[in-house]
């Protein structure tokens, strides 16, 4: 072995150039599987890990306290099918004055009286503060990456309410409470239901579950139960953002393994050949069958082990910034410490990867196993005649320079070695293609109404946790805002909570009055609203409660019952949110004021300095200037980086197999330089022989990304009930394609050039000098 391994090393050390390819190569494929692999992996469950971490409930369950007393619920949690359940806890819902918005709760909350955060079902995240132990103190469920500013300030109550400090914020990813207190304070809130939280050993299915619960409920009142919430609801509505990112990210993810394990196998198994006169001298040295193929496999192994540990630690770099920009949202705190490069994924590189390249270097090692030393020392060296030549023969009777026409039979004489480049250009394109459709709908996603407006004007302002009202009414400062250098459009938008009769499904009515209604809304079926009994709705709220463009439903509010009529679909993945005009508002809120207005602005005008000339004319007011898309911003960077990763690793396919190539055919390369061939003529032949590639590579590959397109971005749109217009969809037009038809070319190209310009640079004396 210690012969084995010298002519290894000296043979790594000699072929500098390919031992600098093998491990630039499998470095790059490397990171490639990293990011692939933890794509595959991000993209399956972070809902899951996190939601097992906290052990959640996967039912919420709400009981009458008239019905049924804590005493059967806790023996009813007792049976069997239950893997564990927490309660009985008192539930209170309380309506907080407006103030209560500075702590980042609605109007409506719900309260739960709790001894503990940890227990069986349910542990709570207590990031900052302690727990509510006595009267008169309050926990907040709010995620650590807000302030704890507010620790030690009362809540604000109704006339009447117990006053309340906060002692401590809880983070709770099944959201079963937006506060809690201790058991003594609940009855001061006036409970009016009991929390029960269970966990079953199967949750697989909505069906699962309901059977679960009606076995764990069977003895009770039949009015016992008032509702109850599956987690898989809870997963659907927390997890949209990573279900939208899932399908793109399994498409890079998948080509990015397939590009990575098709150059891995091309780069090594063409080392492997190119050295046959190698293996040949070794046999003749004395050197067994076995130790040649030890030789080299201990060759490949080198570089590539320093490859992919180098691939590795880069993958882990490039991979954990990109998580943080795609799990993002309100509920994307607690998948910071559950999203990342999983250790099997380190580990199967580490390990796959080198496995790759010794059995892509063992085929081709095994045949020279049995060849002679004669023939292997003829193999590497010996003229070729076989399909390339007779291609050639064919192409000189046209009237292609001769240096093409050669450049176009010499994939011919490798069709092993031209295959596997091909496929990786194929792939290469077809994530150009695909990365294309996808930025080019994502663009047009983000900039949708764009022009619409360009400052929100808040009519509220809040300084040291104190609210200040705006100095001006309704009618005056929409006034103001429109009367304000470059403003030319003003629309009041007023939220109101409502439900929908005969649904416990909570409802935003959206009303909006002046000289834009539909604001940025982007149509994708029907109208929009016309006059009063009309109400537009987005496509995930048409979705989820079965309701279609031509359905009338009744909307409620405080007594009062409104029937309207679905006239529109927009494009909105919020499912709770239908916009109405004024008059639909204010016959359910006859007292709701804009919550803000929306200012459209004359070109050219500064939005900036428009929000501080509004500023300075109320201080009551917060003016905000729109920002950019960052869903749209993170999906078309991500795309564009993995992108270029993918064609950086194809087009070094391209390079491997351009120095292989010329390696091969030397003696030919001198005899051709001998008869006059210049060494431009010897770079536009060799450029050539992989632009025939390249072309092949995008008439294949520019179909598949479009098909991926096509698969892929319903997918997208469909996880967040999302209907998209044709006009985003419908992106493949005359210039994009003839722009794509390029990019196999450039992949080829720039691959093939530096190595085609070192060929067109052999002397003849060097080449021929052992003839």
């Amino acid at each position: 072995m210690r012969a084995v391994w010298r002519a290894a090393r000296a043979a790594v050390r000699r072929r500098r150039l390919q031992t600098l390819v093998i491990a630039l190569v499998t470095l790059t494929s490397t990171a490639a599987m990293v990011v692939a692999l933890g794509l595959l992996d991000a993209a399956s469950a972070p809902f899951d890990r996190a939601f097992d971490r906290q052990r959640g409930p996967h039912v919420v369950a709400a009981f009458d306290p008239a019905e049924v007393s804590d005493a059967q619920l806790a023996r009813a949690a007792r049976k069997p099918g239950v893997e564990a359940a927490a309660g009985p806890y008192a539930q209170a819902t309380v309506e907080l004055p407006d103030g209560s918005m500075s702590f980042g709760l609605g109007t409506e909350i719900t309260v739960v009286g709790r001894a503990e955060p940890e227990g069986p079902v349910d542990r709570l995240d207590l990031w900052a503060g302690r727990w509510a132990t006595r009267p008169g103190e309050i926990v907040l469920n709010r995620q650590s990456d807000w302030t704890a500013d507010d620790l030690g300030k009362r809540l604000p109550m109704p006339p009447g309410g117990p006053a309340l400090t906060v002692v401590g914020f809880a983070f709770d990813l099944s959201r079963t409470a937006d506060a809690w207190v201790a058991p003594a304070q609940i009855d001061a809130l006036h409970p009016t239901a009991t929390q029960m939280l269970f966990r079953f050993p199967d949750a697989s299915s909505d069906d699962r579950l309901r059977t679960r619960l009606a076995a764990v409920t069977d003895g009770l009142p039949a009015d016992a139960l008032t509702a109850a919430r599956s987690y898989l609801a809870l997963k659907h509505q927390v997890s949209s953002s990573a279900r939208a990112y899932t399908p793109y990210l399994m498409a890079f993810g998948v080509l990015g393994i397939a590009v990575a394990v098709l150059i891995i196998a091309n780069v090594v198994s063409g080392a492997v050949i190119s050295g046959f006169r190698h293996i040949g001298v070794l046999k003749a040295l004395g050197f067994t069958p076995g130790q040649v193929v030890a030789v080299y496999l201990t060759m490949i192994s080198v570089p590539a082990a320093a490859g992919c540990a180098l691939g590795t630690a880069a993958g882990n770099l490039l991979a954990r910034p990109f998580f943080g920009f795609v799990f993002t949202g309100p509920d994307a705190g607690v998948f910071h410490d559950t999203v990342g490069i999983a250790p099997w994924i380190n580990a199967v590189t580490l390990l796959g990867m080198p496995a790759v390249c010794l059995l892509a270097a063992l085929a081709p090692a095994l045949r020279a196993h049995r060849m002679s030393a004669a023939r292997a020392i003829s193999a590497g060296s010996a003229p070729r005649a076989g399909r390339a030549l007779g291609v050639q023969r064919r192409l000189a009777g046209s009237r292609l320079p001769r240096s093409v026409s050669l450049g176009m039979g010499l994939p011919f004489a490798r069709p092993g070695r031209s295959a596997l480049t091909l496929a990786a250009v194929v792939l290469g394109v077809t994530t150009v293609t695909f990365a294309t459709g996808l930025a080019t709908t994502m663009t047009r996603f983000g900039e949708a109404g764009r022009d619409a407006y360009q400052v929100t004007v808040y009519a509220s302002n809040f300084k040291n946790g104190k609210e200040i009202r705006p100095e001006h009414d309704d009618r005056e400062l929409a006034s103001l805002l429109g009367g304000l250098p470059g403003a030319t459009e003003v629309t009041a938008r007023a939220s109101v909570d409502v439900r929908l009769v005969g649904s416990a499904h909570p409802v935003v009515l959206e009303g909006r009055r002046g000289d834009r209604t539909r604001l940025d809304g982007v149509l994708t079926d029907g109208r929009w609203s016309r006059g009063g009994g009309e109400i537009v709705a987005g496509s995930a709220f048409l979705r989820q409660n079965g309701v279609r463009v031509g359905d009338r439903v009744g909307l409620e509010k405080g007594g009062r019952i409104e029937r309207v009529l679905v006239v529109g679909e927009f494009m909105e993945s919020n499912a709770r949110v239908v916009v109405a005009d004024w008059p639909t508002l204010t016959a359910l809120a006859p007292d709701e004021k804009p919550i803000a207005y929306h200012v459209r602005l004359r070109e050219g005008t500064d939005p900036a300095a428009y929000a501080r000339a509004a500023r300075a004319a109320d201080p009551g007011i917060t003016p905000d200037v729109r920002g950019a898309n960052t869903i749209t911003q993170t999906i078309v960077g991500s795309a564009t980086a993995l992108t270029l990763m993918l064609a950086v690793v194809a087009a070094l396919g391209v390079f491997n197999t351009v120095v292989l190539n010329t390696r091969d055919r030397r003696r030919d390369l001198g005899m051709l330089k001998s008869i006059g061939m210049t060494p431009r003529q010897v770079t536009v032949m060799t450029v050539t022989s992989m632009a025939v590639l390249g072309a092949i590579g995008s008439l294949l590959g520019i179909p598949l990304g479009m098909a991926g397109h096509q698969l892929v971005i319903p997918r997208m749109a469909g996880a967040v009930d999302l209907t998209l217009p044709a006009h985003m969809t419908d992106v493949w037009q005359a210039p994009v394609l003839t722009a794509l038809a390029l990019a196999g070319l450039a992949i080829a190209v720039l691959g093939a050039l530096v190595p085609a310009r070192r060929a067109g640079r052999l002397t003849v004396a060097e080449v021929l000098r052992s003839e």
